[in-house]
C-alpha cells in the first residue's frame, strides 16, 4: 500500500469494510494463535462457509478470497479474514478519539478494541479474548463494519449483533439500548459442542464466552477480585480461626485468558499459590506481566521450591510449565500438604485445547486433537480419571477440593472419574458457588460490579477507587451483621487495588458490591463527572457470572435447591429488564464460562456521563439488576436472599416480592 494512501485512525474506522482489496498479510510469528478447529464440514459446507464469508466483499473480490478463506478454514478451521485485520493498533484509546456521533458508540468501541488488545486477549489474531474459544466477532469483516455502525450511529438508533454480525442499524428512541448483543443462541435440540464447531465454522453464530461477546472483559483483573475472595473464604472454612493462609498450598492449574489470574489472588489471599500451564507462551506472559512470581518447569525442583515455601510460611506464586496431572501425583508421593485445590483449565471446551492430557507434550496434543479427534478425547478423559484419582487421594488426607466453575467435575463425571457422591446425582466435591459465592454473596446480592474510565487517564481512576471506597466505608457502617464481612473484604481490596497493579488495558475497576453499594458508588460518579472531577464518562458494567446474570446449573445457580437451576428464566428476564430500564447495551449468550449448551447468561453496560439522564438510568437498572436474582433465589429458598429480600423491601415499599411459606421437612415423609 502506497503511504499516501495510508488512513488515519478515524478515517479507517469511517470506512468500514475498504474501498480497495488489501494486500494479503503474513500470520505474525510471534502470535499466540488458537488451537485449530475440528475439521467437521462435508465438502458441500465448506462450500456454504466460503460464499457466506464472501457475501461481505463485492463480487469483484470473490475470486481471490475464496482461495485464501479456503486455504484459511483448511489451517484454522475457521474464515477469520486476516488479510482485514486493520493496520492500525488496537487498544483502548481515550473516548475522544474515537470518530462517532454519540458518548456510547465512542464507549462501545472503546471496549470493544480493549477485548482486542494483545495485551488483554488470548489469541487477538482470531479475534478471541479468553477461555480458547469466547469471540468478540467471528471475523475482521465484522468487527469492521461493527466500528463503522457505532461511529455513525445516533442516539435514535441500535446497533444489533447477531453473533458478532452486526444485522444494522435500525430506529429506536433515546431511551432504548444503543447495542443489543446475542452470541451462540440455539435452538435447543442444536447447543451441543459439535453443534458449535459446525455453526461456527460456517460463519452463522459464535461463541461469546461471557465478557468478550459483550465487549465487558477488563482484563484478568475481574476473575483476580472474584478468584481472591474465593480462596480467602475457602481457606477461613479450613483453617483454625485466627490461623493465617501464609505458608499453605492452593494448587490449581490454567495460566491463558481469565485462569491466568489465579497466582495474582493467591497473592493477594496470601498463601502459596501453585498454578501448571502446559502452554509455555501462556505461563511466560503472566510472568513477565508479572501475574505470577515464578517459573518452574522441572517437577522436582517445584517439589524443592514448594517445601522451602511451606517452611518459610511465604506469600508466593509460582508457575509450574507442564501438567498440573504430575503436580497432584508428586505432591502425593512426597506427602506435600495442599490445603486448597481446584482446577481453572477451559473444560467448557475439552476437546479443542481446553484441557491438554498429561503425557502428551503440548505441541503433540494440538497434533492430534485435529489430525486423530477420537484418539485425542480418550487420552482426554483418561487424563481427567488420572487426575481424579489424585485429587481423591489428597481429599482423604484433608484437602478441600472445589469446582471452580470450569465444568472440571461435569467432564470428569463423564470421562468415569471418581467424582460422583454417594446418591448417584451430586458430585462429592462443591462448586465454588455451592459453598462459597452463592451463600455469602450472591444470595446476599453482592456481585462483580465494574468501572472502565474512558479518558484512559490513571489519575481518573485513582479518584474512581476513592470515591468507591468513601461510599463503601459509609454503608458499612451502618450495615446489618449479615454483611459486615463481605463490607470488609470489598473495603480492603479497592484500598489495595492500586499497589496491586491489576490494570491491563483499560483504565478498570472490579469490586462486589450489593444493589445499595453500586447505586451509591455509580452516582457519586456520575456527580463527579458532572462537576469536572473526573475528566470524562465512565462505564458500568459487570461480569456476567452475578447475582442475576447467569444461569447455570453447575455454576452461578449451583445452590439454588427447588428443581429450577436447570431453567434460564432469570438471565433472560435480567437482560430485557435492564433493556428498557436504562442500559447503554444489553447482551446475552449461550455457554459463557462452563459450556456451550450448559448455560444461559446475560450482560450489560451503562454509560455515565453526569447527566440527570444517567441518574435516572443508573438507579433504575442497577436495581432491579441485582434484586431480579435475589427474588429468585428467594423463592427457591436460599435463607441468605430471604433475609435479602425482606429487607429489601422494607426499604423500598413499591418492590413486592413473592415470597415463599416454608415446609416442614417432617410431613413429607410418610406421603409416597
Amino acid at each position: 500500500m502506497n503511504k499516501s494512501t495510508i488512513l488515519s485512525f478515524k478515517e479507517a474506522i469511517l470506512q468500514g469494510i475498504p474501498k480497495q482489496l488489501p494486500e494479503k498479510k503474513v500470520y505474525p510469528k510471534n502470535a499466540n494463535p488458537a488451537p485449530k478447529r475440528k475439521e467437521i464440514l462435508s465438502v458441500e459446507e465448506k462450500k456454504l462457509a466460503i460464499k457466506n464469508a464472501l457475501r461481505y466483499f463485492p463480487k469483484t473480490w470473490h475470486q481471490e478470497l475464496a482461495i485464501e478463506f479456503a486455504q484459511e478454514l483448511k489451517e484454522f478451521g475457521r474464515i477469520y479474514m486476516h488479510r482485514f485485520k486493520p493496520d492500525y493498533t488496537i487498544y483502548a484509546r481515550p473516548l475522544n478519539e474515537y470518530p462517532a456521533h454519540t458518548n456510547e458508540g465512542a464507549a462501545i468501541m472503546l471496549m470493544i478494541q480493549n477485548n482486542l488488545d494483545p495485551a488483554v486477549a488470548q489469541h487477538p489474531e482470531e479475534l478471541i479474548t479468553y477461555g480458547g474459544n469466547g469471540g468478540v466477532f467471528q471475523n475482521w469483516a465484522q468487527y469492521l463494519l461493527t466500528m463503522k455502525y457505532l461511529a455513525e450511529m445516533t442516539s435514535e438508533q441500535t446497533l444489533h449483533m447477531y453473533s458478532g454480525h452486526p444485522m444494522g442499524l435500525f430506529p429506536s428512541s433515546k431511551e432504548a439500548p444503543r447495542v443489543v448483543v446475542t452470541n451462540g443462541m440455539m435452538i435447543p435440540n442444536y447447543s451441543k459442542p459439535d453443534d458449535w464447531e459446525k455453526y461456527n465454522a460456517l460463519g452463522v453464530t459464535q461463541y461469546g464466552q461471557m465478557t468478550a461477546g459483550s465487549y465487558m472483559y477488563i482484563g484478568p483483573q475481574g476473575i483476580v477480585h472474584g478468584t481472591a475472595i474465593t480462596v480467602m473464604n475457602a481457606f477461613r472454612k479450613v483453617l483454625d480461626q485466627g490461623d493465617s493462609p501464609n505458608g499453605k498450598v492452593f494448587l490449581t492449574a490454567g495460566l491463558g485468558g481469565m485462569s491466568g489470574a489465579q497466582p495474582k489472588a493467591g497473592n493477594i489471599a496470601g498463601c502459596i499459590t501453585v498454578c501448571a500451564e502446559v502452554n509455555p507462551a501462556a505461563a511466560t506472559k503472566r510472568h513477565e506481566q508479572g501475574w505470577v512470581d515464578e517459573l518452574i518447569s522441572d517437577i522436582d525442583e517445584l517439589v524443592k521450591r514448594t517445601r522451602t515455601a511451606i517452611h518459610k510460611n511465604e506469600v508466593v506464586s509460582i508457575a509450574f510449565i507442564g501438567n498440573v496431572v504430575e503436580i497432584w501425583e508428586q505432591f502425593y508421593e512426597e506427602d506435600i500438604y495442599v490445603h486448597l485445590g481446584s482446577d481453572q483449565t477451559s473444560l467448557h471446551n475439552p476437546w479443542a485445547g481446553g484441557y491438554y492430557p498429561v503425557e502428551l507434550s503440548f505441541e503433540k496434543a494440538n497434533q492430534m486433537m485435529v489430525e486423530n479427534p477420537e484418539v485425542y478425547k480418550e487420552k482426554v478423559q483418561a487424563s481427567l480419571r488420572r487426575q481424579v484419582n489424585a485429587i481423591n487421594r489428597h481429599s482423604e488426607k484433608g484437602t478441600y477440593f472445589f469446582d471452580y466453575g470450569n465444568a472440571f467435575l461435569l467432564e470428569s463425571s463423564r470421562a468415569g472419574g471418581d467424582v460422583m457422591a454417594k446418591n448417584n446425582i451430586d458430585f462429592k466435591y462443591p462448586s465454588y458457588v455451592q459453598d462459597i459465592l452463592g451463600p455469602m454473596c450472591f444470595d446476599y446480592g453482592f456481585g462483580p460490579f465494574r468501572w472502565v474510565c474512558t479518558s484512559g487517564n490513571p489519575e481518573d481512576l485513582q479518584k474512581t477507587d476513592a470515591i468507591a471506597l468513601k461510599v463503601m466505608e459509609e454503608i458499612k457502617a451502618n450495615a446489618p451483621k449479615e454483611i459486615q464481612q463481605q463490607m470488609q473484604d470489598n473495603i480492603t481490596w479497592i484500598r489495595e487495588a492500586e499497589q496491586n497493579k491489576l490494570v491491563v488495558g483499560s483504565q478498570a475497576r472490579i469490586l462486589y458490591a450489593d444493589a445499595e453499594g453500586r447505586m451509591k458508588i455509580a452516582e457519586a460518579f456520575n456527580q463527579a463527572i458532572e462537576n469536572g472531577e473526573i475528566s470524562a464518562p465512565v462505564v458500568l458494567g459487570r461480569d456476567h457470572h452475578d447475582v442475576s446474570g447467569t444461569d447455570s446449573p453447575f455454576r452461578e445457580t449451583s445452590n439454588i435447591y427447588d428443581g429450577s437451576k436447570f431453567t434460564a428464566d432469570m438471565a433472560m428476564h435480567n437482560v430485557i429488564g435492564d433493556s428498557f430500564r436504562g442500559a447503554t447495551w444489553v447482551s446475552i449468550h449461550n455457554g459463557g464460562g462452563v459450556g456451550w449448551g450448559e448455560v444461559i447468561n446475560g450482560g450489560f453496560g451503562l454509560l455515565l456521563d453526569g447527566s440527570k439522564e444517567a441518574s435516572k438510568r443508573l438507579k433504575n437498572m442497577l436495581f432491579y439488576d441485582v434484586n431480579n436474582g435475589i427474588s429468585r433465589r428467594s423463592w427457591a429458598r436460599n435463607d441468605e436472599a430471604l433475609f435479602a429480600i425482606k429487607r429489601e423491601m422494607e426499604r423500598t415499599p413499591e418492590l413486592k416480592v413473592t415470597l415463599p411459606n416454608l415446609v416442614n421437612e417432617d410431613l413429607l415423609e410418610n406421603l409416597f
